[in-house]
């Protein structure tokens, strides 16, 4: 994997930020791990995002920057509350800077057992071609 096809923008660590009246808003959240595999046709993204459902995963393209968000979901029966829970940051966050030579129009996502698996093709013109050399 080239270093010209994902760039990484997120923080290393859970961060809290607050608005301008004063009053806090949570928005601290996990940096998840990500493998990522490039071959000729494009790069593969595997996210580690345990116990996050389909309907909260988001997955925005703002120009060339890829973010990954997901939120918990801690299924607790409806008559109890939790007490004590080793979750303090319930939310995934991050964020990539992706090569032109991707096309992010063409993005194939899949989230199965915890793990959301992005395939993102190259351009046309990206992709290794073979040049037929013809005789005389």
């Amino acid at each position: 994997m080239s270093d010209s096809q994902v760039t990484t923008t997120s923080n290393q660590t859970p961060s809290t930020t607050g608005n301008s009246r004063g009053d806090e808003r949570d928005t601290r959240a996990i940096r998840p791990f990500v493998d990522v595999v490039e071959d000729d046709t494009g790069i593969t993204l595997l996210a580690d995002l345990p116990g996050v459902p389909k309907d909260r995963l988001e997955l925005k393209i703002d120009g060339d920057t890829l973010l990954i968000e997901g939120s918990i979901a801690t299924p607790t029966p409806q008559d109890l509350q939790s007490v004590y829970a080793e979750i303090r940051v319930p939310r995934y966050r991050r964020a990539f800077v992706l090569s032109r030579e991707l096309d992010p129009g063409k993005i194939d996502a899949n989230l199965r057992d915890g793990v959301l698996n992005l395939r993102i093709p190259k351009q046309e013109h990206a992709k290794p071609r073979r040049i037929e050399v013809r005789t005389g």
